[in-house]
């Protein structure tokens, strides 16, 4: 299966995998799966960082490709068609981040792992980081 984190899920799944329900925890640590994390994560890790909201033990340009290479998780570029795609997406989730995740996933065929319940309402597959 290949799979797109939201940015919390990675970041849970770094740092606090306790946090994971033991359904997606699996899911995640099958060598058999493929995962992915979006540079618009890297993006929203960097913003976070910057702004004080999110501590992390060294700066993202060292942290997000170090525990990326450490966790087996591949980048996903952002493309013209995944950027394009959020111009058709309903307004049910307004944050740009998660909006491009679902155009992403949407585009490249992936399913979505996140703890976010407002990407049930898109056309997308979602698996549900909690369970």
């Amino acid at each position: 299966m290949s799979v797109l984190l939201d940015t919390q899920v990675w970041l849970w799944l770094l740092a606090q995998p306790e946090r994971l329900g033991p359904i997606a925890l699996s899911l995640l640590e099958d060598d058999r799966n493929d995962l992915f994390l979006s540079a618009a994560s890297a993006w929203e890790i960097a913003i976070k960082y910057r702004l004080g909201k999110l501590p992390l033990p060294e700066a993202p340009g060292l942290y997000v490709p170090d525990r990326m290479r450490a966790s087996g998780v591949v980048a996903l570029s952002i493309e013209h068609s995944h950027a394009l795609t959020v111009a058709s997406l309903d307004d049910y989730h307004r944050d740009p981040f998660d909006r491009i995740l679902v155009a992403q996933a949407q585009v490249e065929g992936l399913s979505l792992v996140s703890a976010d319940r407002r990407f049930a309402a898109y056309d997308v597959s979602l698996i549900d980081a909690t369970l």
